[in-house]
C-alpha cells in the first residue's frame, strides 16, 4: 500500500461558515432541507423594530468564507416578510469574498431590519432571521478594479 502524503492535511475549504469571536452561541447557518437554496441565520439576542422604524445593526456571531468569484447574498427570510413585514434595511446583503478576515475585522456578518408593518415586532434569540445563498459573481469584458485592498467593513471599499 502506497501511504498519500496529503493524508494528514486539513481538508480543503472551499466555502461555508465560521463563529466570530463574539458569537454567544449562534449556531452556524444550516439549510432546512436538502432542496433549500438559503443557510438560516439565527439571532444571538433579542431584537426589537418598532413600526417604521430600522433595528440597530444586530451582530450574528458568524462569518462566511469562498472562493474568489463568489458571493454570499442575505435576503429576509419570507416568513418574516410575509407575516410581519420585515425587510433589510438595504434590501440585499452583499457579503464579498475578501470580506472574511481582513486587516480591519474579522468580517462578522449584521443585520439591520427595517419594520414596514404597524406593530412592534419583537423577535427572540435563535430566531432564524435571514437566509444566506452562496452565488458566483461574472466579470465583465471591461471589468478592472482600482487595486486597492480590502481595509474594513460596511463601505470601506470606496474609502
Amino acid at each position: 500500500m502506497i501511504d498519500n502524503p496529503l493524508a494528514d492535511l486539513p481538508p480543503l475549504r472551499v466555502r461555508g461558515f465560521d463563529k466570530t469571536k463574539s458569537n454567544s452561541g449562534a449556531p452556524i447557518p444550516a439549510r432546512a432541507t436538502n432542496g433549500s437554496a438559503g443557510y438560516d441565520f439565527e439571532l444571538q439576542h433579542d431584537l426589537e423594530i418598532i413600526p417604521g422604524k430600522h433595528s440597530i445593526a444586530t451582530p450574528l456571531g458568524i462569518k462566511a468564507y469562498m472562493c474568489k468569484g463568489e458571493v454570499l447574498k442575505l435576503y429576509i427570510r419570507s416568513s418574516l416578510g410575509f407575516k410581519h413585514g420585515l425587510v433589510l434595511s438595504n434590501s440585499t446583503g452583499i457579503i464579498d469574498a475578501d470580506y472574511f478576515d481582513n486587516k480591519a475585522n474579522e468580517g462578522e456578518i449584521f443585520v439591520k431590519l427595517y419594520n414596514s408593518g404597524e406593530k412592534s415586532i419583537i423577535l427572540k434569540a435563535g430566531t432564524r432571521v435571514i437566509q444566506g445563498i452562496f452565488e458566483q459573481t461574472l466579470p465583465a469584458d471591461t471589468s478592472f478594479f482600482v487595486g486597492i485592498e480590502r481595509g474594513g467593513g460596511l463601505g470601506s471599499t470606496g474609502e
